[in-house]
């Protein structure tokens, strides 16, 4: 009984301190000052020197017909992470086993390697995806499909899945999977954006 009557005694001065040190603190609410008193910066703490966050630059490419724009993030290949570091000047990082992913976690991207002119990773049209945001089977992990025009003066810009099949089995394109898988994740899409 001697023990809890101290622990209760205990727990009644800890209380008391508590309230005695909210009761005579200057602030009832909120405040952007540190406990030292010097203002606190607006700005979100940086890393080592630098008072800069990076941004990764935004891509255009297509989902059904739409103009969407995601990142590149990280790819499982060096020389696809180095191409694609190159093209937006913001480094995409090598992660080898994003190409172990199995394919139920994967979705699609198709990079053309020849055709139209355009900003796509290769120089040509911009990339085409399926399953975007609003697709119950939406994933960032793109499995890389390489898209070459047989004949280059038929070429034409495919912004669709559906238009890239027709024109495969027209026998206009070939597209060759390679293995490849690359984190690309959707900014703005049809209906919305992050």
């Amino acid at each position: 009984m001697l023990q809890l009557t101290k622990t209760l005694f205990g727990i009644a001065v800890l209380i008391a301190i508590s309230i005695t040190a909210c009761a005579s603190s200057p602030t009832t609410g909120p405040s952007t000052q540190p406990m030292s008193g010097t203002p606190m910066s607006p700005e979100p703490a940086a890393i080592g020197e630098s008072k800069q966050i990076p941004s990764v630059p935004p891509v255009k490419g297509y989902a059904d017909e739409q103009e969407i724009f995601f990142i590149h993030t990280e790819a499982s290949d060096s020389q696809v992470a180095n191409t694609l570091t190159g093209m937006m000047r913001s480094p995409v990082l090598v992660v080898p086993s994003l190409a172990q992913a199995p394919d139920t976690m994967l979705a699609n991207v198709y990079v053309f390697t020849n055709g139209i002119k355009g900003g796509g990773p290769m120089g040509f049209q911009p990339d085409v995806f399926d399953r975007p945001p609003r697709d119950p089977g939406y994933t960032p992990l793109r499995a890389l499909n390489l898209v070459t025009w047989k004949d280059e003066r038929v070429a034409r810009e495919l912004k669709s899945v559906n238009e890239i099949k027709s024109a495969e089995a027209r026998g206009e394109i070939t597209i060759v999977r390679p293995g490849v898988v690359i984190n690309m994740p959707f900014l703005i899409w049809q209906g919305g954006q992050r």
